[in-house]
């Protein structure tokens, strides 16, 4: 296999481990918001509410727990961690070939 064609790889598999620790992070950013009770109002917050919702939209309700900050927690958390297993998986694998 030629360097160049390996040197792409390399970097497309490190394109998709940052778009998806850019997710995670994301996700993480609306529970800490979420958690700490951020003012909904300001932009910033929205934006990241926004994001975090379109990114989680299979999982947000999933879990059906009485405590809305658990369903948040684990709904997001269980997006956040599915980003970055299957981001970093397929990373790894383009790495190695």
């Amino acid at each position: 296999m030629s360097p160049r064609y390996r040197n792409g790889a390399n970097q497309a598999g490190t394109v998709i481990a940052v778009v998806a620790d850019i997710m995670a992070l994301i996700l993480g950013l609306w529970i800490l918001m979420y958690l700490l009770d951020a003012n909904r109002a300001n932009s910033l917050v929205q934006f990241v509410h926004d994001a975090a919702s379109w990114l989680a939209g299979w999982s947000h309700d999933l879990f059906t727990f009485d405590e809305a900050w658990a369903r948040v927690v684990a709904g997001y958390g269980l997006a956040a961690v599915v980003y970055l297993f299957v981001g970093h998986a397929i990373a790894n694998r383009m790495h190695r070939h």
